[in-house]
């Protein structure tokens, strides 16, 4: 038995939160290792839903759930999270819930430039949440973040806080943004510092020792491949890595840790925000897509954007993350579509490609190539085993394992957590 990391491989929102909270279920600790609360994960158990934007999906089941240190942590929105899903009776103690203490803070002077640039930038935006993830992302890789490491030395702090606005202070200017006082940041600073202190310790410690005991770790991803700030759409991309890589360095493992890899796909394709999506269908046909699939980002609440299946684009995540295995969710989308459209490749510039390419310009010029399958009458939804799914459906499922270069090892067919069909184990590789 090993671990599993679980990805995007596509523009997120494939729900990753439903598999990794199934997954959880068999795992004795889970691990976010990237992003912060600029993504989210629905979780519906009987008729609970659970929205999570920072915390592991391992706290539902009562896990050891950590926070790894690639992930930048907006104490505020997490102590909000964690007393939000406290009324819904979850019990999040330190116990269950580590945050590591060389994790970078978003603080609000982050979402305030975040809002400002976005703004500023007017028709040129990037569609960020507003959430801060990038400018804290700026600041760590700047080398002048606050980690929650530093909020027990406040000598230390204090001068911290003034490289930090040194920085930041003319950025505020230039954006007619109002001044931040070093004082009135460490005051905030000292009063969230206890709440969070109880849940800060060395992450990668209590992971090297489960490690070393043989427990089955789960390294729960966020964003996906195609958000990926390397790999992704640039710049209408996310500010972290969110390849299976990242698990490791996210949270303080070797890269052997990882484990099996598993991507998370629809059976359709969605994006929201802004940038290219050459399978997008601006019609009656991605509306319904749209309406049926419930597609509204959990964050943010913003309308995704719809589109049939692209297997160009997941052949590339699959070989740039190193998927072992796939988990293909909303097939019961599909149900009653008399036919179906998979992109098989691109035509750019009168030549077909079979890859998206790197500049920007060439992706938003590319087309798709369409292959037409066969839709099915009956019905996937609920679904639970291979046996209860239209012969059709079988065949579109074999066909996109065909096109994608790997094997799905899940299918899901409903938003229920039994709503599963898996062939393969991944625990088991």
């Amino acid at each position: 038995m090993g671990n599993v990391t679980v990805i995007g491989a596509q523009w997120g929102d494939e729900g990753k939160g439903k598999v990794i909270d199934w997954l959880a279920d068999r795992a004795d600790v889970v691990v976010r290792f990237q992003g912060g609360n600029n993504a989210g994960h629905t979780i519906v158990v009987g008729n609970n839903e659970y929205k999570f934007s920072l915390l592991p999906s391992g706290v539902v089941q009562g896990k050891l759930s950590i926070i790894g240190n690639g992930v930048v942590v907006d104490p505020w929105s997490l102590l909000d999270e964690i007393e939000r899903v406290r009324g819904q009776g979850l019990t999040i103690t330190p116990e269950i819930l580590a945050v590591a203490d060389n994790a970078c803070l978003v603080l609000p002077l982050h979402r305030d430039l975040d809002a400002a640039r976005e703004a500023r930038a007017g028709a040129g935006r990037i569609g960020t949440t507003g959430r801060g993830i990038g400018p804290a992302y700026e600041d760590k890789v700047g080398r002048r973040a606050i980690r929650f490491c530093d909020l027990g030395d406040e000598a230390a702090l204090e001068s911290k806080i003034s490289r930090l606005l040194a920085h930041h202070e003319p950025l505020r200017r230039g954006l007619d943004l109002p001044e931040v006082t070093p004082d009135a940041l460490l005051a905030m600073l000292r009063q969230v510092a206890p709440k969070v202190a109880p849940y800060v310790r060395p992450a990668w410690r209590e992971l090297d020792r489960a490690i070393r005991d043989n427990r089955q770790v789960l390294f729960e991803g966020a964003q996906a491949v195609m958000l990926d700030v390397d790999h992704g759409t640039y710049p209408f991309v996310t500010s972290s890595n969110t390849v299976a890589g990242q698990a490791a360095a996210g949270a303080g493992v070797g890269p052997s840790a990882a484990g099996f890899v598993l991507g998370i796909v629809k059976a359709y394709t969605t994006r929201v925000g802004e940038g290219p999506f050459p399978a997008e269908l601006k019609d009656a046909t991605g509306e319904k897509l749209g309406e049926r699939g419930r597609e509204f980002g959990t964050v943010t609440g913003r309308k995704r954007r719809c589109g049939w299946f692209d297997a160009v684009l997941v052949r590339q995540s699959v070989a740039i993350a190193g998927i072992d295995g796939i988990v293909l969710t909303k097939l019961d989308v599909l149900d009653g579509f008399e036919t179906l459209k998979i992109c098989v490749g691109y035509r750019l510039r009168g030549e077909t490609i079979d890859y998206l390419p790197a500049s920007l310009a060439d992706q938003a010029a590319v087309e798709p190539v369409w292959e037409e399958i066969e839709g099915w009458s009956g019905q996937t939804h609920r679904a639970r085993s291979w046996k209860d799914l239209p012969a059709a459906a079988v065949k579109y499922v074999r066909r996109i394992e065909e096109l994608i270069g790997a094997q799905i090892a899940f299918v899901t067919t409903g938003p229920e957590r039994a709503d599963i069909i898996m062939m393969r184990d991944p625990f088991r590789g």
